[in-house]
């Protein structure tokens, strides 16, 4: 059987439409176009006499209660961290001297009081820290505003817990929208409600936004692999889908958030059978634990200030308390993966790594704004 031209176009134009629909079903579309053709920003390249600094924070978005788990068996996941992580992640030390950093995003949803005080104590003993996870429904947005600001009370009063910026000596927080669904994202506008959702985190003491990436979820934003900083538009969905990209030197635009994200990429090896592209998204999975593959394309991700591209931002994203997640999180996994890292960084002698918590890696980014950024070996980090 021959086949004539048309013949020929019709079936690559069909093959072509099919293999794009597949990428529509995990929702890669939206983002694909800005990873392989970022017109938002310019093309910047290491400086090669400059060592490479990568900042490592791990955000869990932690759920003792998740699923309508009873408070008995939720007090018992926060003890095995507490009594677990110091056991297994004490012997390890970045270039500053510093353990393994776990910053815990607790949900306002799940509050027991007996949940934060445990993890005070493991934040005490300088194994991480703790910032604000909330998942909503159908909220107003004084409802929204009124639950950050008991919480933020509650965890700095009674828990002696989150911080003071700084500067203006506000109480603040870092904030990891449930479900992804930040600045009522989902098109379906289930899991948030809130247009306004930026303005008031930022009213509410919100110093910056750790949710993204949310891929595959269809809440992913067009802006990916950045450090900017997300103004409300009155009325619209998904705010944050777009800003002003953060830069040494440069001052945040008035009455914006800072949005943090972290690693997005295709991943071809192996592709998904054979031909679609897996998405490293930066989730350390019970099935998917860190491994050195892993960071190298998170490396690739290249998450940094405009003017600073050797200073790299690797946020990763968790959920601890989850069945299988825990075991990986706390267990041999882990520990060989920072084994691996430091074997890394020897053998990569230009590459430096520190553990960071979140509240310190937006630190580090309003220093390299301020032309502060000094030599991050030797960085103290302020805390407050």
């Amino acid at each position: 059987m021959t086949y004539t031209p048309i013949i020929i176009l019709g079936l690559l134009l069909l093959g072509a439409l099919g293999y794009w629909l597949a990428l529509k079903q995990r929702h890669i579309d939206m983002w694909i176009g800005s990873y392989y053709f970022p017109a938002d920003r310019p093309v910047e390249t290491d400086q090669s006499d400059e060592p490479i600094d990568l900042f490592i924070a791990i955000c869990d978005h932690y759920e003792p209660g998740r699923d309508g788990t009873s408070k008995e068996v939720g007090i018992s996941l926060v003890d095995r961290w507490v009594h677990e992580y110091p056991k297994m992640f004490d012997q390890f030390r970045d270039v500053q001297g510093r353990v393994p950093q776990h910053t815990f995003f607790f949900p306002q949803d799940e509050y027991e009081p007996e949940y934060l005080d445990r993890l005070k104590k493991l934040c005490d003993a300088g194994y991480g820290d703790v910032d604000v996870h909330l998942h909503h429904e159908s909220d107003a947005a004084e409802q929204l505003r009124e639950k950050l600001n008991e919480f933020r009370e509650t965890l700095y009063h009674r828990h002696g817990l989150l911080r003071r910026d700084p500067v203006t000596n506000e109480i603040v927080y870092g904030f990891i929208h449930g479900n992804w669904a930040l600045c009522n994202s989902r098109p379906d506008g289930y899991c948030c409600g809130v247009n306004e959702e930026i303005t008031i985190l930022r009213e509410t003491g919100c110093y910056a936004d750790f949710t993204m990436p949310s891929a595959p979820s269809n809440t992913q934003t067009s802006t990916i692999n950045s450090i900017y900083y997300a103004t409300d538009y009155p009325g619209k969905t998904k705010s944050h889908d777009t800003g002003q990209l953060a830069a040494v030197g440069v001052t945040p635009p008035a009455e914006s958030l800072l949005m943090i994200q972290g690693p997005l990429v295709p991943s071809w090896s192996p592709p998904k059978w054979g031909i679609f592209p897996r998405i490293e998204n930066g989730d350390l999975h019970g099935t998917r634990p860190p491994s050195i593959d892993r960071l190298k394309l998170w490396i690739k991700a290249n998450v940094h200030l405009q003017g600073k591209p050797n200073w790299k931002f690797i946020k990763l994203h968790t959920h601890g308390c989850k069945e299988g997640n825990i075991d990986m999180l706390l267990g041999n996994q882990m520990q060989q993966f920072h084994q691996q890292l430091a074997s890394f960084a020897q053998q990569n002698p230009n590459i430096r790594y520190h553990y960071v918590t979140a509240w310190e890696m937006a630190l580090l980014v309003k220093q390299a704004e301020q032309n502060k950024t000094g030599d991050p070996k030797a960085l103290t980090f302020g805390l407050v």
